[in-house]
């Protein structure tokens, strides 16, 4: 096998090893979905923030509201975005969990482990998203929004372990092409 690149140098394959770097890159959806978070976790992604661009979008699509209705409509569409961001980020957690720890015990056992620790791991950035936001001017931890991400969370591993069962069974090329569709 190769491993230097043409300069002669030792490759990122070379220096990390094959199986730990295809490891890692199993990681990055998840290392991705948390950067996403932090940067939401911002000032610039408070509620008055938030509303400045989205009440344009809504009023584009939808057609004038009036402030009290766009209050409510954005209080709304910001805990949709809790509910499916963390969803997505256990989605993504699971995902790394599942290609890199050990099948030993089957894979119905290797499915329960991974979405265990992807609720955990959810779990706690949420905690520590919150933690922060009650210390930022215009923002405010809420353990109400924490409960809104674990439930999205807790939705999305319940969604892949009723699918898992149903994808695995299929042969790789019947899977390939469910995909394709």
């Amino acid at each position: 096998m190769h491993f230097t690149a043409r300069s002669g140098a030792p490759t990122i394959m070379h220096t990390m090893g094959r199986s730990r770097f295809l490891a890692i890159r199993h990681w990055i959806p998840a290392m991705l979905a948390v950067l996403v978070i932090a940067l939401e976790s911002t000032v610039f992604m408070s509620a008055n923030n938030t509303s400045r661009w989205l009440l344009p979008v809504w009023e584009h699509l939808f057609g004038p509201i009036t402030p009290k209705h766009w209050s409510e409509v954005h209080h709304y569409i910001r805990k949709t975005g809790h509910f499916t961001g963390y969803g997505l980020v256990s989605l993504c957690f699971f995902h790394g969990f599942r290609t890199t720890l050990n099948a030993a015990r089957g894979l119905r056992a290797l499915w329960l482990r991974s979405a265990g620790l992807a609720l955990l791991c959810t779990v706690v950035i949420a905690s520590g998203d919150e933690i922060h936001q009650a210390f930022l001017p215009n923002r405010g931890g809420s353990p109400i929004d924490v409960g809104i991400d674990t439930v999205g969370a807790v939705l999305m591993q319940l969604i892949i372990l009723v699918l898992m069962p149903r994808i695995s069974r299929k042969p790789p090329a019947a899977l390939a092409q469910s995909f394709a569709k």
